[in-house]
């Protein structure tokens, strides 16, 4: 039965009418927060297996061994379109066959690829790992590291750009985070 404006509500209708409503709840909350515990222990994972591009470079341009060795894990095609100065180049389908000639397991790994549409990165880590070497994915991968105006490598030269300010902050040597 439908009530109109014009009939009376049953009484518990009339009580659930009065009360106030919850909000509704936006896209953002509809699944709660994780609690701080689990929260903590995720973000700790993630920097575990992720490692920032700017982060990279700082460490390799410091001068000192970074106690990493860099992997680009791109095709001899995309190498040769640019790629981190002393990166090794292992393409993800040679790993299995030539990883112990060229990597020391001792040393940890960061590996890239393309960018953050690309999960060759991912996938290379993920083979390395399997064969027993400590591995991280640098996010972002050469796209950013171009984008935040990193020096890279092609088969002719050495070129910078200029940064993009969407990725990299203008007038400060980082970011602060």
């Amino acid at each position: 039965m439908t009530h109109t404006a014009s009939q009376p509500q049953a009484p518990a209708a009339q009580a659930l009418a009065t009360q106030p409503q919850a909000p509704a709840v936006n896209s953002v909350l509809r699944v709660p927060p994780a609690s701080p515990a689990a929260a903590a222990a995720y973000f700790g994972a993630s920097l575990a297996f992720h490692a920032d591009v700017s982060d990279v470079a700082a460490a390799l341009a410091s001068g000192e061994d970074p106690g990493f060795v860099v992997i680009d894990s791109r095709s001899t095609e995309s190498w040769n379109q640019g790629h981190v100065p002393g990166a090794v180049h292992l393409p993800t389908a040679l790993i299995p066959e030539q990883a112990e000639r060229l990597l020391d397991r001792r040393v940890p790994v960061v590996t890239y690829c393309w960018g953050p549409g690309c999960n060759g990165a991912t996938r290379a880590a993920l083979a390395l790992a399997q064969l027993g070497y400590q591995v991280k994915e640098m996010l972002g991968g050469m796209e950013y590291w171009i984008r935040e105006g990193f020096e890279f490598e092609t088969w002719e030269a050495r070129e910078t750009r200029e940064a993009d300010p969407l990725t990299a902050p203008v007038g400060a040597e980082n970011c602060g985070c």
